[in-house]
């Protein structure tokens, strides 16, 4: 059973400093893959800290990582604005992301603990609640959390550390150029990632990997119907 001293420090970190920062920079991101932010926008950080809720300090450090990944550009005498969409750079990491998270899949089987293999369920709890009230920011959230789980799972951190800005380029392509996925798209995507995650479970290795490539889809050819006027 929890102490004071427990609880009081479970209070602490909650409102910490570096937390409210990482959540200024997760809330910026997600509002930039669904494209409430949209692509050159400019982004005032005045303004920003007033609509997030944070300090100045908070929203520069966020920025700082946003422009670290391509997502915002940062230039001097003019500002801060968000990133143009890149169709060739989204296309590359989503090549990318096939390589490295069908590895990370079939690695997360082999070796997840199962304390692991929770937390990857633990983020698709929320899942249809999400789908039934097509709230995007929820479900880029969720979908982010997902992968980084499985590569968390993974046990290699150099694999795990590239996961993350290749999931938030293919992400913002498919979200805000594709408009986003219909509601009967958005529940077969998620019970794809439920497959995936019983295949980890499992300890099925092969499976693992194939569940994997049915969650990532086919960018190629969803971009294909999107430019056809899908």
């Amino acid at each position: 059973m929890a102490g004071p001293r427990d609880t009081d420090a479970g209070r602490l970190d909650e409102w910490s400093p570096r937390l409210l920062k990482s959540r200024l920079y997760q809330r910026l991101l997600v509002d930039i893959i669904i494209g409430a932010l949209a692509p050159g926008e400019q982004l005032d950080e005045n303004a920003l800290a007033k609509r997030y809720g944070g300090g100045l300090a908070g929203i520069r450090e966020a920025l700082a990582r946003l422009a670290l990944e391509g997502l915002v550009v940062r230039r001097a005498r003019v500002g801060t604005s968000v990133a143009p969409l890149d169709l060739m750079g989204a296309r590359e990491a989503f090549e990318a992301r096939c390589l490295i998270e069908v590895q990370c899949a079939g690695l997360a089987a082999a070796h997840a603990s199962e304390a692991q293999i929770a937390a990857i369920r633990a983020t698709l709890a929320d899942g249809e609640q999400a789908v039934a009230d097509n709230d995007s920011a929820a479900l880029a959230a969720m979908d982010e959390a997902f992968h980084v789980a499985v590569a968390a799972a993974s046990g290699n951190r150099a694999l795990a550390k590239m996961v993350v800005p290749l999931h938030h380029q293919t992400a913002r392509y498919w979200l805000y150029a594709m408009k986003g996925p219909t509601n009967d798209d958005s529940y077969t995507a998620l019970n794809e990632h439920r497959a995936l995650a019983d295949a980890i479970a499992s300890r099925d290795v092969a499976r693992a990997r194939a569940e994997m490539l049915k969650v990532l889809g086919d960018f190629p050819a969803e971009m294909k119907r999107t430019l056809e006027g899908r």
